[in-house]
């Protein structure tokens, strides 16, 4: 690999994608790190404290690790449309005795100036971004610390954007990922671009090392993207059912059904648009969801977290990515190294 990521010393070019709620733990992240991969900490939803936890758990394990930090970038949900769908998912919510009908919208920034805080206090390898660019100054100050700054982007115009803020490398995200896209644009889903088309035109027009991701799920898609113009490649979708990932039974199940039938683009879960498999909550409200993020997220997640703890995968957001029939078991390390074989 060439500058900036050959300073992480990494030997396989397959890296560990964060995956927030729960999916990315740190021991996918130690077990990346000893593959000679690269894994994120999802910082996503999570309480500084807690991640600060799960740092020094990584820390202990490995020095070489990313954390991943959600952008404020909200799309304020509107009122009437947010007491609309409240009621209608209602529907759901009173068999695990929630009253979604009477929430109202939660629009925060997922703590987002003490995540920062946190690792400038204490700066690890590698941080990427996701939904939004950070200010200048804060790559800056992160890049003074050490940090190695990986940006999320989905087009050239982001990709631009990006490297006008200072970040090191794009990960650049094309839109059969798994769970959310990364636009900065949530109120429209990105442009349907080939992967490695994608990687080529951002590399091209900014000259910035590339880490392509999105719907890779076999040797010889990896090896294609690597033959073009990223350096790296990330997977998120691979690694669900991997030894060390904590997502969900149920979410786990779904992946390895080989009846689910192809992912779906939906904001049905969080209000931003999300790769997911199908499910009855996907077709009852996916036309029906209004834009909003964070306020639909928070508005379901609990509903999420009873379905899951249930049993029933028929209301939680099954992210997957579209290669997701191809998501073995086994260590995550295994995983990572197979799909890295063709290269």
């Amino acid at each position: 690999m060439k500058a900036p990521l050959s300073s992480l010393n990494l030997t396989c070019p397959v890296l560990a994608a964060p995956m927030a709620g729960g999916p990315t733990t740190p021991a996918l992240v130690a077990a990346a790190a000893r593959a000679g991969s690269l894994g994120f900490l999802a910082g996503g939803y999570k309480t500084p404290a807690t991640l600060e936890q799960q740092i020094v758990a990584v820390r202990a394990q490995t020095g070489t690790f990313g954390v991943n930090l959600f952008v404020p970038n909200p799309v304020p949900v509107d009122p009437a449309e947010f007491r609309r769908y409240a009621a209608a998912v209602q529907d759901e919510a009173g068999q695990y005795g929630l009253r979604l009908d009477e929430a109202d919208p939660v629009e925060d920034d997922d703590a987002w100036p003490e995540k920062v805080d946190l690792l400038l206090r204490d700066p690890v390898p590698a941080v990427s971004f996701t939904f939004g660019v950070p200010d200048r100054s804060v790559i800056a100050a992160l890049k003074r610390a050490g940090t190695l700054i990986l940006q999320t982007v989905t087009s050239l115009d982001e990709a631009r954007l990006a490297a006008e803020a200072g970040a090191d490398v794009l990960a650049v995200q094309a839109l059969g990922a798994g769970g959310h896209s990364g636009t900065l644009t949530p109120q429209r889903a990105p442009a349907d671009v080939p992967l490695p088309v994608l990687a080529a035109a951002v590399q091209d027009g900014t000259g910035l090392p590339v880490v392509a991701a999105g719907g890779l799920s076999t040797p010889a898609e990896v090896a294609a993207v690597l033959h073009g113009a990223a350096e790296a490649v990330m997977v998120g979708t691979a690694l669900l059912r991997s030894d060390e990932s904590g997502a969900s039974a149920v979410h786990q199940a779904a992946v390895a059904d080989p009846g689910r039938g192809p992912t779906v683009l939906t904001r049905a879960f969080t209000g931003r648009p999300a790769r997911a498999l199908p499910n009855a909550f996907t077709r009852k409200y996916g036309e029906m969801a209004p834009l909003g993020y964070p306020a639909i997220h928070h508005l379901t997640s609990g509903l999420r977290r009873a379905s899951a703890a249930a049993g029933n995968p028929e209301l939680v957001n099954l992210w997957a990515g579209t290669g997701y029939r191809n998501a073995g078991t086994g260590p995550a390390g295994t995983i990572l190294a197979q799909l890295a074989s063709a290269v």
